[in-house]
Parts: structure tokens; sequence; C-alpha cells
């Protein structure tokens, strides 16, 4: 990996070469995604079915576009057993975590004859894409599905790609059955985000869409944002370590390289204040790439977005964590609580060397679904939050109106809305 020492130049520079990675920039690819979604707009199920046909190869219809429960069953028979029960383990720490995270209705009544508060409701229905492809990906199921589930989301619609075959990945449709996932429909792409928007014959319109995707999802949930909520639009994955001189070389080596396998844009970045260490966990990193299954991904994606930075202080370290707002940041220092305290933008924080990041990604509870590409200064994890709404409660008895009717028909006027200074003043003009 390149070592640079850290100064304001290489910070901006580094800052420029990471936001190039935002789903944003690539709009050669709006104009494809626009016509799928308008298309499965007009034409519904015979669009879907004609573009699961064209990127997928396989021949869904009417009829068994929805996974059914003997599919289901038949998918239990083909996960290993120990692997189901990982899955439960992890389930239980998600869902401990997420339970913390409920929202309660409240009311504030008052002696005057005044009732405020807040009514929280679940969302009606959600969507979750989940990519499909070479790869499954049970553990994103499961962050998806299971704090919707804790919120109590009664409809809860699983989308993601077919094989040829027309099947779901057994691993995937297992995690969805455990989660709590009432429907799942063999569709993926911008065509599956625009199905869930806007509805088909088969699949039904939902009020939010969560869940990552690659770029044509990304675009394809930000062009029908608006006509449903979307949780955001993910950007590649990355991470930064935050690291003094007592790292271990071999374990930050070793993290850095667990989120740049996950595709060529992916970042890995290490920010320490010790040059002894920013040279031992390069010279670790060239090791563990020759050994992983990844190595070609692996050696793209640090050419492009692999940087160690070498800091004056740690002042300067965590200014810079602070400016990159990571969607994973590991602080490996001798005092990692002290210097949490001091982050201010992060997705999700590991702290100590045995608090490394794919802890998160599968067991220990917290959501991984993060927000990327700088986003963290006013983004947050998806939560129990993602998925209820507030209403606002108001209440006055006459007495309490009339206590302060003139006040508001003052301030109406002084906006020229008469009529709203009227709805106020119709209640008391026998006065």
């Amino acid at each position: 990996m390149r070592i640079i020492k850290l100064d304001e130049q290489s910070r901006q520079n580094i800052l420029s070469e990471l936001l190039k990675r935002d789903p944003n920039n690539y709009s050669s690819y709006e104009d494809t995604v626009h016509k799928i979604v308008e298309d499965v707009r007009a034409r519904r199920d015979e669009a879907v079915f004609e573009y699961t046909r064209k990127f997928d190869g396989a021949e869904l219809n009417a009829s068994n576009i929805r996974v059914t429960e003997g599919e289901i069953q038949e998918a239990l028979s083909q996960v290993e057993p120990a692997l189901l029960a990982v899955m439960k383990r992890a389930m239980k720490n998600i869902r401990e975590y997420h339970e913390k995270q409920k929202r309660y209705s409240w009311f504030d009544s008052k002696p005057d004859g005044t009732i405020l508060g807040q009514k929280v409701t679940p969302l009606a229905s959600v969507g979750v894409y989940v990519p499909g492809g070479k790869a499954a990906y049970p553990s994103s199921v499961l962050m998806n599905i299971i704090p919707a589930e804790v919120a109590g989301v009664p409809k809860i619609v699983m989308v993601t790609p077919p094989g040829k075959d027309g099947k779901v990945n057994p691993v995937t449709l297992i995690a969805a059955h455990l989660a709590g996932a009432t429907e799942v429909y063999k569709v993926g792409g911008a065509q599956a985000v625009a199905a869930l928007a806007f509805g088909t014959e088969s699949i039904p319109r939902v009020n939010k869409i969560v869940g990552p995707g690659n770029i044509f999802v990304a675009l394809a949930k930000k062009a029908v944002y608006g006509h449903v909520s979307i949780d955001s639009i993910a950007g590649p994955s990355e991470i930064l370590v935050l690291a003094d001189d007592s790292a271990n070389p071999r374990f930050v080596a070793a993290d850095l390289l667990s989120q740049a396998e996950h595709d060529e844009l992916a970042s890995a970045i290490l920010v320490t204040t010790s040059m002894e260490l920013a040279e031992q966990v390069s010279k670790e990193v060239e090791g563990f790439v020759q050994t992983l299954s990844r190595k070609d991904i692996l050696e793209k994606s640090l050419e492009n977005y692999g940087y160690i930075l070498v800091a004056d202080s740690m002042e300067d370290a965590i200014a810079t964590a602070n400016e990159i707002a990571s969607e994973h940041l590991e602080i490996v220092t001798r005092n990692p609580f002290e210097v949490m305290t001091k982050i201010q933008n992060a997705g999700a924080i590991f702290m100590g060397e045995y608090s490394s990041e794919p802890l998160g990604d599968y067991f220990a509870g917290p959501n991984h679904v993060l927000p990327t590409n700088g986003t963290a200064k006013f983004f947050s994890p998806l939560s129990v939050d993602d998925y209820i709404k507030k209403s606002s409660i108001i209440y006055y008895s006459k007495e309490a109106l009339e206590a302060v009717h003139e006040d508001i028909e003052t301030f109406a006027e002084s906006e020229h809305l008469t009529a709203h200074a009227n709805s106020i003043r119709v209640r008391f003009e026998d006065k």
C-alpha cells in the first residue's frame, strides 16, 4: 500500500479521490435506469418478466415469481445446520440491539387544557432489496428485515435476483424466512426497485425501499424517491483504521483487506502516527494479498483507493478521520475510548484490537447498513427509526385556545394570511 505523509494538501487530494466513488456521479447509467423504471411503471409484470429473462436468464411468470412455502422448505433442507445455528445466534444479537431502539408514542397533558404528543406508527409496508448473483449475503437480509420486524411493520416484501433455474439462493431465502419476511419475489436490478415503487399485477407497491445493490439498483432507488421513501443511496464499502504505535500491524492489515475485498471501488485507509507501523502494515498487506481468494479485486481496490497516511499527531489523525467520515472506523490505540469521544463522523465505530469490522458485519448486533462516501456527517446507520413514522398530536380545550387566540391572529395577520386568522377568530366572535 502507498504510504503518504499527511498534510492539508494530501488530505484534500484523498477526499477528492474518494468522492469520485459517489453513486451520484455515475450519470452515464441514469438514462438506462430511467428507461427500465418507466417501462416497469407502464407495462408492470410484462416488463419485469422480460428484464428477468434478459438479465438473469430465468423464465418467470405470474405463477412462479413469488416464492412458495414448498420452496422455503426445500431451501431449508439445503442449508448446513451449522450455518443455520450461527444465523440464529446472530439474529438474537441483532434483535436485542434493535429492540433498544424502539420508540413509543407520548402525550403531555397540562392543567391549562392542552394535550401535545407524538404518535409513533410503523410503516404499513417495506420492500427489502437483497443482491443475488454469484454471492449470497444472508447477513444483509437479517440486518434489513429484523429492524422492520422489531418496528412492527406488518408487510415486509423481499426481492432478490433468481438464478437461471428460477430459484432463490437457499441461504438467502432461509435468512429471509427466519428474519420475518412476509413475501419474497424472484426479481432483481432496477426492475425490482421499480416494481416495489409502483406495484405490478404480481408484486405489491410498498411505502419504503431499503437494502444494498449495484449501481443500477442505487440509481433506481434515487429515481423512485418521492414516490416511495428509501433508506439511502449506498456507495462502495470503506474502512478507516485509526492507530498509534501500539497497534498490531498484522491485525490492522487483515482488517483493511476485509473491506477492500468487496469490490474494486472499496476504500481501505490507515491513519497512524507511527511510520514504523505504516511500513509494517504495508508489508503485511502485501503478504496477505498473495494468499487471499479475491486477489485481483484486492489489488485493484488498494491501487485505486488504498492509503496509509502518517500524521504528525493523534489530533491530526482524528481530524482526518472526522473529515473522511468513514462507513467503518476502527480505533486501535492505547486509549480507544478516549479517542472515540473525539470522533464526530463515522457510521460504526469499532474499539480495540479485538473488535474488528467483520464482528459488526455478522454478529455483534448493531446494523451493518451504514452511511458511505462521507455521508456519516449527516446520516446514521439503518435502525428501527427507518421503519416508523411520527404524527404530531395537538389538542386545545376552548379555554386553552381562548387564552392565546389573539396571539395567533396577530401572527397570522403579520404574514397576510387572513383566512388563517379568521379560522381562529370565528370561534370567539360572540365575545
